[in-house]
C-alpha cells in the first residue's frame, strides 16, 4: 500500500516532469504548429506537432498531441496554444481543446526543467506566458469547450477550467497536487478553488485531493459530464453545429448523470468544519479532534507537505477569493518567480519526489511554526515593475 505522498510522487512524475527536455534547451527541435483543415479521428498521428490546430469552416480546435507524455506542456507549446487561440478568436465561431489518447487530456507543465533552469528569464516566461494564455481563456469571446478526458492537473486545469464549458468522463482524474512538492496551486488555481462549494476548494489544494471521473463534475470544476465512448460524437456535433448558440442545447444532449454519487459527499461535512479554520494551524489542530480515519489520514498528508507550500497556498486562497482573475495571476506570478529562487522548497520538492525519488524532502523551514510571517510575505512582494505579469 503506497502512502499519500508515494501516490502523488507516482501521479507527478506521470505528469512527465522527469521525460521532457529542458525548455528551450540548445538544439531543441521545435516543430511549428500543425494545421488540418479537416479534423479527423486519426489526424493525431498525421504529424508529429505536439500542438495540432484544426479548422473545420467556422470552427476551431486544438489538439495537445504529446501522449508518450501525458500531454505534458512547455513553453514552445504554450506559445503555439496562445498563438491559435487568439486567431480563432477573430476568425472562428467556437474553440474545442483536447488532447490525444485515452489516458490525459494534459497532465501539467515540466517542473523539473523549470528547477534545473532556476530563475532564468526562460523560465519565467514559461509562467508568464502560460498564465497570459489562462487569463485569455478566462476572457474568450467565443464558445470555448475543454474536453478533459483523461489526467488533468497542473497546467491542463489553468488549459481548462477558466473556460465556460468543461466537459469532464469517467477517465478524467483532476488534482492539484503542487504543495506536495513545494509549490502551490497556480494557474489561476487563487481564483477558481475558493469559489468551489464550502471549503472544498482549500481542501483540494492543501491536501492535493485527486477528484476521479463523475466527481470532477460533482465538484463544479466541469460543467458538464459525458460517458468518454460518446466524446467522438460530441465533438462531431459540435464541429457541424450551425450556430454557436446551439453549443448549450448540443451539451445538454449529451450530458449524462454519473453512475456514482459524489465520493466527498459523506465528508463535505468535516471538510467545511476543519478547513474554515482562520490558519493553517487551525486546520490542523481541528482535524486532531476527529478521531476518523478520514481525519487522520488529511493530517498524515498535511504533515508530509512543505510547511511553507502550505501557508502560501492558504494565504493565495484566501487574497484569491476576493480577487478577479487577473488580479489572481498577477498575484500567482510573483509567487512563481519566488518559488524559483533557491530559499523556496520548489526545488528540493521535485528533487525528493522526481529526480532521486527517496520521497524524503527535506523542507526548509521544516514546521509550520518556523515558517514566519516575514518569510510568508516575502513571496507576495510586489515585483520590479518591469518584471510585473501585464495582462491586457
Amino acid at each position: 500500500m503506497q502512502n499519500p505522498i508515494q501516490r502523488l510522487a507516482y501521479t507527478l512524475g506521470h505528469r512527465t516532469y522527469a521525460q521532457l527536455p529542458l525548455l528551450c534547451a540548445a538544439g531543441a527541435r521545435i516543430t511549428d504548429i500543425t494545421t488540418i483543415n479537416m479534423p479527423m479521428a486519426n489526424s493525431t498521428r498525421l504529424s508529429s506537432s505536439s500542438v495540432l490546430a484544426t479548422e473545420s469552416s467556422n470552427k476551431g480546435m486544438i489538439i495537445i498531441n504529446r501522449p508518450k507524455a501525458l500531454n505534458a506542456i512547455n513553453l514552445e507549446m504554450v506559445r503555439k496554444i496562445y498563438k491559435h487561440l487568439k486567431k480563432c478568436e477573430k476568425s472562428k465561431s467556437l474553440m474545442i481543446i483536447k488532447g490525444t489518447g485515452e489516458k490525459a487530456f494534459c497532465a501539467g507543465g515540466d517542473v523539473r526543467a523549470l528547477v534545473d533552469a532556476g530563475p532564468t528569464d526562460e523560465s519565467k516566461s514559461f509562467f508568464r506566458e502560460e498564465y497570459t494564455t489562462n487569463a485569455l481563456i478566462g476572457n474568450y469571446k467565443i464558445p470555448y469547450i475543454a474536453i478533459i478526458d483523461g489526467i488533468t492537473m497542473g497546467g491542463g486545469v489553468g488549459l481548462s477550467v477558466h473556460g465556460k464549458y468543461r466537459v469532464a468522463t469517467d477517465r478524467t482524474l483532476f488534482a492539484m497536487p503542487e504543495t506536495a512538492i513545494g509549490l502551490f496551486p497556480d494557474v489561476g488555481g487563487s481564483y477558481f478553488l475558493p469559489r468551489l462549494q464550502g471549503k472544498l476548494g482549500i481542501y483540494l489544494g492543501l491536501t492535493g485531493h485527486r477528484l476521479r471521473g463523475g466527481d470532477v463534475y460533482h465538484a463544479g470544476i466541469a460543467t458538464h459530464y459525458c460517458e468518454s465512448s460518446k466524446i467522438p460524437e460530441l465533438e462531431t456535433a459540435l464541429l457541424n453545429c450551425p450556430d454557436a448558440d446551439d453549443v448549450p442545447d448540443i451539451l445538454e444532449k449529451f450530458q449524462s448523470q454519473p453512475e456514482k454519487p459524489f465520493s466527498l459527499a459523506p465528508v463535505l461535512e468535516q471538510i467545511n468544519k476543519h478547513f474554515s479554520a482562520s490558519s493553517v494551524e487551525g486546520i490542523l489542530e481541528s482535524l486532531q479532534t476527529d478521531d476518523s480515519d478520514w481525519a487522520k489520514k488529511q493530517l498524515e498528508i498535511l504533515c508530509k507537505v512543505s510547511p511553507t507550500s502550505l501557508k502560501v497556498t492558504f494565504r493565495q486562497l484566501e487574497l484569491g477569493s476576493q480577487l478577479s482573475l487577473a488580479q489572481c495571476l498577477i498575484m500567482e506570478y510573483r509567487l512563481a518567480v519566488r518559488h524559483l529562487e533557491p530559499r523556496a522548497d520548489f526545488k528540493e520538492g521535485v528533487r525528493a519526489l522526481l529526480i532521486d525519488k527517496d520521497q524524503k524532502p527535506k523542507w526548509q523551514p521544516s514546521t509550520l511554526a518556523e515558517v514566519t510571517e516575514d518569510h510568508l510575505q516575502w513571496f507576495f512582494k510586489k515585483l520590479p515593475d518591469t518584471e510585473e505579469l501585464k495582462l491586457d
